[in-house]
C-alpha cells in the first residue's frame, strides 16, 4: 500500500482563488442532486421551473457559505494543516460531508438494486425504487451524519489523514461507474442479457476503483502517517 508521511508534506497557508473557485461547484452539485427522486426525473425529462429554482437556491446558499469561508476547499486557508492534530471538526465541514457521503452511497445502491431487478425479474422498476427507497436510504445516512458515525463527519479531524481516502475512493468509484452506467443505459437494450452486461461492469468498476483506492493508488487515497521514514538493519 502507497503511504503518505504528513512530515514530508507541503504545507501552505492560503488557498489559492483558483482551487477556491474550482470546489463550488462540486458542492453545488452534491446539494443539487440531494433529493434524489427529482434528480432521476431530471435525468428522465429534463430541467422545469421547479428544478430551476431548486437550482437557484442552491447556488445561492453556497456561494454566501463560500464567501464565509465555510464551504470545504472553498476556506481562505486550509483548516487541516496537520493531518494528525486533534482539532474540532466545523458544523459546516459535517454537513457537507454528509450530504456528499448520502449522493455517493444512496444512488449508487439504488441503481445497484433496479440493475439486479432487472436481471432477475426482467422488468426495470428503477423509478419506482427511487421514489420509495431514495429517502429511506439517504435518510439514515444523513442520521448517521448527525450521529457523528461517518468519515470525516466525525467531531474530530485527528483521523483526517485515514478518514479522507475512504471519501475520495468512495467518490472516484461512484463517479466513474455512473457515467458508464448512463452511458450503457443510453447505447445497450433493455433486455436480460444486456442488462446483466450492465449489471457486471457496474459492478466491477466499483470494485476495481474500491481495490485501487485501498491500494492508494488514486489521487488523495493514500494514507497520511505521522513521522518519517527508518531503515533497520
Amino acid at each position: 500500500m502507497r503511504v503518505e508521511l504528513a512530515s514530508g508534506r507541503k504545507l501552505r497557508d492560503r488557498n489559492k482563488p483558483a482551487y477556491r473557485l474550482a470546489h463550488w461547484p462540486i458542492w453545488i452539485f452534491v446539494f443539487f442532486i440531494a433529493p434524489g427522486p427529482s434528480t432521476f426525473d431530471l435525468f428522465e425529462r429534463g430541467f422545469d421551473r421547479r428544478k430551476l429554482v431548486w437550482l437557484a437556491i442552491v447556488m445561492l446558499g453556497t456561494g454566501l457559505a463560500a464567501l464565509r469561508g465555510q464551504l470545504p476547499g472553498v476556506e481562505p486557508r486550509p483548516y487541516i494543516i496537520r493531518f494528525v492534530e486533534d482539532k474540532p471538526n466545523p458544523l459546516y465541514r459535517r454537513i457537507c460531508y454528509t450530504f456528499a457521503w448520502s449522493v455517493v452511497i444512496t444512488f449508487a445502491l439504488l441503481n445497484f438494486a433496479g440493475l439486479v431487478e432487472a436481471v432477475i425479474t426482467g422488468v426495470w422498476h428503477l423509478k419506482q425504487i427511487y421514489r420509495d427507497a431514495y429517502f429511506p436510504v439517504a435518510g439514515t445516512i444523513w442520521a448517521m451524519g448527525v450521529a457523528g458515525m461517518l468519515p470525516r463527519v466525525r467531531a474530530s479531524t485527528k483521523g483526517e489523514g485515514h478518514e479522507r481516502r475512504y471519501f475520495y475512493g468512495a467518490v472516484w468509484a461512484s463517479c466513474v461507474a455512473q457515467p458508464v452506467l448512463g452511458i450503457m443505459w443510453k447505447l445497450l437494450p433493455h433486455t436480460r442479457p444486456a442488462d446483466a452486461v450492465k449489471l457486471v461492469v457496474f459492478t466491477a468498476i466499483l470494485a476495481l476503483f474500491g481495490w485501487l483506492a485501498h491500494q492508494g493508488v488514486l489521487p488523495r487515497t493514500r494514507p497520511i502517517l505521522p513521522g518519517e521514514l527508518a531503515i533497520s538493519d
